[in-house]
């Protein structure tokens, strides 16, 4: 080995003696990466009061019907698969703050053409474009949060990804109630704008830098976050120009993280986080609530509390435990929920149609005003226990668990997972419903979520204070 050599591998990121960095500007590196999930919670909140908006609106505004609603809801969805597929590719080649930069320019092309929109089709091909944006920037801001992170504080910074978007999520909702539909997708420019020039101020990542051998840019930057570039190693780093080949799926330290993390993310969207999200306005309205429109305003105000709780006790509690606590709260809320359903059903009925409000609204009044707290009280706890483990944590163990060569085809993988469970989930749930129905669809939500319990006490390890290097060596078993 030459002295360059040596000097190549020279160990480099990773603490020594246990002691975190003292910068503070990692903060704001992640803070600006997590505008990226700000804005994708923003898009995805937006059609909630976007929708009844359109509806109200006169030619010559493009008109939503019951269909056309339910595909600009949902088609963001399509454009955040793809999206997936897109940023794995960019995060290798481009690197992780250029992918951020770039995402930038769908969010503000989309909402623009949403705003400019005169017929139906600008208005589900602004949603598309966001929709895409939305897929990179929920790829590329963990996977930069985990890199710039020391271990101390990874759980804490990483949970803020999925904190960012249910405060943008909450956003949407709040403005809209003062916002007509163009205004409010102007209000959508802005994060991404803002992310956009912060983002210009912000190093890439020290790994992403090693592993382009550009070994004096990544002490710069280590420089920049951490406020030194001394007494941090990593683990020799000379075949991280590789890439990815099919043959490496049979080593355990690639095909064990692709089976946790493609499994993570299809509990999470099985879990029925979508369905219930989608009838809250109908539950608060059972319950009698004066305005049902301020079910979403609670929806979010749940989530974004209980969100923040999780990242204060993530590096504390561990990745496994609150995953496992998370998964029995919304096993055990959704059985309630389903059991609300099964209390309130009518008569047999020859009709193969499930009409969710007619069905709620069978029976005496004062019985089903009761049994509605139910409904409300279950899907409150659904929430935030979904809040605390299942939401954030499948993308936090996503920008962990993947070694280096290969990180970005995972998590591109692993991205398409979700965002494709996510469309089946909301476009065929009603379907299931007809089939099994509504109590039966929601216990069948409650066994997925028990089999998700099951999967992390089985399969997923600790990450709690440990380097993503030795994250990779566990599951090499070095």
């Amino acid at each position: 080995m030459t002295p360059e050599d040596q000097e190549e591998t020279q160990p480099l990121l990773g603490p020594l003696g246990g002691s975190a960095p003292r910068g503070r500007r990692v903060f704001l590196a992640a803070f600006a990466a997590a505008l990226g999930p700000l804005s994708f919670g923003f898009a995805l909140g937006y059609s909630s009061p976007a929708i009844p908006s359109l509806r109200r609106a006169a030619p010559p505004a493009p008109h939503l019907d019951e269909d056309a609603a339910s595909w600009f809801g949902a088609i963001v969805t399509l454009g955040a698969a793809a999206g997936g597929v897109l940023g794995g590719w960019l995060v290798d080649r481009a690197g992780r703050k250029l992918s951020l930069l770039l995402c930038s320019m769908p969010f503000v092309t989309g909402f623009t053409v949403i705003t400019a929109a005169q017929n139906l089709w600008m208005l589900l091909g602004g949603r598309l474009l966001t929709g895409l944006a939305c897929g990179i920037a929920s790829l590329v801001a963990p996977v930069y949060i985990s890199e710039i992170a020391c271990p101390e504080v990874r759980g804490l910074l990483g949970s803020c990804v999925q904190l960012m978007v249910v405060t943008g999520i909450l956003l949407a909702y709040l403005a809209g109630w003062v916002l007509e539909w163009r205004w409010l997708a102007v209000l959508g420019c802005v994060p991404p704008s803002f992310m956009l020039l912060l983002m210009c101020f912000m190093p890439e990542t020290p790994r992403f830098l090693l592993s382009q051998h550009k070994r004096q840019e990544a002490m710069a930057a280590m420089q920049f976050l951490w406020g030194s570039g001394q007494g941090w190693e990593e683990p020799p780093i000379g075949a991280e120009h590789q890439g990815f080949h099919m043959a490496q799926l049979w080593r355990p330290g690639i095909y064990k993280p692709f089976i946790i993390g493609i499994s993570l993310m299809a509990f999470q969207q099985l879990s029925g986080i979508n369905a219930v999200m989608f009838y809250a306005e109908t539950i608060f309205e059972e319950a009698k609530f004066k305005d049902s429109s301020l079910a979403s305003v609670v929806v979010g105000l749940i989530q974004v509390l209980f969100t923040a709780t999780a990242a204060l006790i993530m590096d504390r509690a561990g990745r496994r435990l609150l995953l496992t606590l998370s998964g029995v709260v919304m096993a055990f809320s959704t059985s309630a929920f389903g059991a609300y359903f099964k209390l309130t059903e009518g008569g047999p009925s020859n009709s193969s149609h499930v009409d969710l409000p007619a069905h709620l609204s069978m029976g005496p009044a004062d019985t089903n005003t009761g049994l509605a707290w139910l409904a409300v009280g279950s899907m409150c706890l659904f929430i935030a226990g979904f809040a605390v483990g299942w939401g954030p944590i499948p993308w936090l163990l996503m920008s962990e668990i993947f070694p280096l060569p290969v990180k970005g085809v995972a998590t591109g993988v692993c991205v398409l997972t979700n965002w494709f469970m996510a469309f089946l989930v909301t476009k065929e749930f009603s379907s299931l419903m007809e089939v099994l129905r509504p109590y039966g669809a929601f216990w069948l939500a409650s066994a997925f979520s028990f089999f998700g319990v099951l999967f992390t006490l089985a399969c997923v390890p600790e990450t709690k204070g440990k380097t993503l290097e030795q994250i990779t060596a566990h599951f090499e078993g070095r």
